[in-house]
């Protein structure tokens, strides 16, 4: 039995999980749960780093002696060092100002369809490759890491970089696997900067005892740091016939391919080709996913989402829809504002009130996955036959149920925490677990994990008009 810490970091709270994993057990507990969010100091949107560093060796510490640690998190954030290893700043959020129309500057340097055939990334315009373009610190700086290849670093004094979550900076070559100075040189990144990259169950180093509190000679492990890499590894599929939704304050939404698709096809609509665990590839597109409904509570001061379901629930079909996507949405704010004035810009009625509100969120969200999804199997020559939901959406169950009508495929719902479960599995495997593959850990999962199952209801008919409204499309 391997008992081990996972370190799973999302966009809006942190958590240090404690996992057992040995034959037929795959066990899961919170040991401390805490804030993260953006911190706006005057004109910049900050990650407070240093807390969420405090927090994690408090977790750490409470979890005691353990056989290995891993540490995942959200994707194209990073800090800069100077060379004595000192962090120049704090990191700065990706949904910060800075990179406003930098996309568009970059791309006069390197074309669309040469920076998507190196790294087969879909254009958003908070990518690493954009906001570097847009640092003024980077020539103080000796190194860069992404976030949790900065926590590692702070723990074993080891710096390294991580592929999954280096594939998702666009300065990463999909083909190669290694960093591109091609790319790097047309943006002014100096090489030097890009650490050398470990697999994920790579150990990155033993944490430091006397800076950190821990235990001597405990090994930090690479996972599959970018946590949409590591939850696909949780995903409780039995063969190569399925297609996921990571859902939290995004939404990604995908199948799992071996080589990645870098046609015009692909670019066009706005495809991203993610490395995965076992050199696998995550071909996917971003959705704005449950961040929306996240700011719509915030700015009511609303706690009780079950309340806000039902009311939903209860709500007259299709009355109100928005393009989740659109950039309106992607910056925090008086999201129920923007909601409105979106639907008077297209012509529609205003939703006269928080339930009509969270409907529009939630089948707007599901006509974007069916688009999506219906996308990504004709660009690969992929069939599906059934769609997994993982990770905190997976409990909306009025989303799940929309979600299954919308994509007209069976929805399992579960596993909750699967971040954490593909970090903590990463890990078992590395300190001898007999897990050789993705298909037994995913067996594994199946084995210890109650899913639930969602059947299509409605009519495809009524939700082939509304993403006509929406998208244009049907």
């Amino acid at each position: 039995m391997k008992r081990v810490a996972a370190v799973d970091l999302g966009a809006s709270s942190g958590r240090v999980m404690l996992g057992s994993v040995g034959d037929g057990v795959l066990e899961l507990s919170e040991i401390h749960r805490f804030w993260n969010g953006p911190v706006q100091v005057r004109d910049t949107l900050h990650w407070d780093i240093l807390h969420l560093y405090r927090a994690i060796l408090e977790g750490l510490r409470t979890a005691g002696s353990v056989d290995g640690i891993g540490i995942d998190s959200w994707a194209v954030d990073y800090g800069l060092l100077d060379a004595s290893g000192r962090l120049l700043g704090n990191p700065i959020h990706y949904r910060d100002s800075r990179t406003d129309g930098v996309m568009e500057q970059v791309l006069q340097r390197v074309t669309a369809a040469e920076l998507y055939n190196i790294t087969g990334l879909q254009q958003l315009p908070f990518n690493t490759i954009y906001q570097l373009a847009a640092e003024g610190m980077l020539g103080q700086a000796d190194m860069l890491l992404m976030i949790p290849d900065l926590l590692a670093y702070w723990l074993t004094g080891q710096a390294a970089g991580e592929r999954t979550n280096a594939s998702t900076t666009q300065l990463y070559d999909v083909r190669t696997r290694a960093w591109s100075p091609v790319l790097a040189e047309r943006v002014g990144v100096s090489m030097k900067l890009l650490p050398e990259l470990r697999e994920p169950g790579d150990v990155i180093g033993t944490v430091l005892p006397d800076a950190t509190g821990l235990a001597e000679g405990t090994p930090v492990i690479a996972v599959g740091s970018h946590d949409t890499a590591s939850s696909v590894v949780a995903v409780p599929a039995v063969n190569e016939r399925f297609a996921y939704i990571s859902s939290g304050t995004w939404s990604l939404v995908g199948l799992e391919l071996d080589a990645p698709v870098l046609t015009a096809e692909a670019r066009e609509a706005n495809f991203t080709n993610e490395g995965g665990v076992d050199g696998r590839i995550r071909f996917l597109r971003n959705v704005m996913g449950l961040w929306i409904l996240q700011e719509c509570q915030r700015i009511w001061g609303a706690d009780d989402l079950p309340a806000l379901l039902a009311a939903a629930a209860d709500a007259p079909p299709f009355a109100v829809l928005i393009d989740p996507d659109s950039p309106e949405f992607l910056a925090p704010g008086n999201m129920p504002r923007r909601i409105e004035e979106h639907c008077q810009a297209a012509g529609q009625e205003l939703p006269r009130s928080q339930a009509a509100t969270v409907r529009c969120v939630l089948e707007s969200l599901a006509l974007a996955y069916r688009r999506t999804l219906r996308q990504a199997q004709t660009i690969a020559d992929r069939p599906v036959d059934v769609l997994h939901v993982i990770g905190g959406g997976s409990q909306n169950e009025l989303l799940c149920q929309l979600t299954a009508d919308a994509c007209g495929l069976p929805v399992l719902a579960g596993p909750v925490e699967a971040s954490a479960l593909g970090n903590i599995l990463v890990q078992a495997r590395a300190l001898g677990e007999p897990l050789p593959d993705l298909g037994a850990m995913r067996a594994l999962v199946r084995a210890t994990h109650q899913l639930r199952r969602y059947e299509p209801q409605g009519k495809p008919a009524d939700w082939d008009a509304a993403e006509s409204r929406v998208f244009g499309t049907s």
